[in-house]
């Protein structure tokens, strides 16, 4: 979902044609635009967000995943990341995981659902919220697979919210993992 101005109207199909025209050869595409309200904005009309970041821990390289999963050599312990994840489930200070360069005006949101979950051979990490702080998602996955790896103890995830301080995070994961899988946004007037 994105949306713009334009200075004169157009046809929404004259507009998602044109825009494909312009996006070839990249692998994008516009399946449908259509007119909405002046008060609609992509961003800000979102009422929940879904993400997904995906890790695999093998030792063997990627094939047809590589750029696209986090490659962890070594074994996880996907019960203990996800007994660690659920305190930062609810709503929080999230300063430590919060990137120094976020323009977010306060750094307290409400995380719904943060689940680990062994899918295959992956490892899901997932998470819903209204919103997300700059490189929220990423430093939560960076401080999960400490966990996962035996380096942080599930209550250093905890210790480390309460902290309020960027220092105290585990690395960030690369964002090569990083899906956003699904906005919500309340239905539109017709």
């Amino acid at each position: 979902m994105a949306h713009f101005d334009l200075e004169k109207d157009w046809p929404a199909d004259t507009v998602r044609d044109a825009l494909n025209a312009h996006l070839r050869p990249d692998p994008v595409t516009v399946l449908a635009c259509e007119v909405a309200g002046e008060e609609f904005d992509a961003r800000f009309s979102a009422v929940k967000r879904e993400y997904l970041y995906r890790m695999c821990d093998r030792r063997a390289p990627l094939a047809l995943d590589r750029d696209r999963v986090w490659l962890v050599p070594k074994s996880l312990d996907t019960d203990n990341m996800h007994h660690a994840a659920q305190a930062l489930v609810g709503e929080h200070d999230f300063t430590t995981f919060r990137a120094v360069q976020c323009q977010a005006k306060s750094p307290v949101k409400t995380l719904d659902v943060l689940s680990v979950s062994r899918v295959g051979a992956e490892i899901h990490i997932t998470a819903r919220a209204r919103s997300f702080l700059h490189a929220q998602m990423r430093s939560i996955a960076g401080a999960l697979k400490q966990v996962g790896e035996g380096r942080w103890r599930v209550r250093d995830v905890a210790a480390a919210l309460n902290a309020k301080d960027r220092a105290k995070c585990a690395a960030l994961a690369p964002p090569h993992g990083l899906y956003l899988v699904k906005v919500d946004y309340p239905p539109f007037p017709k």
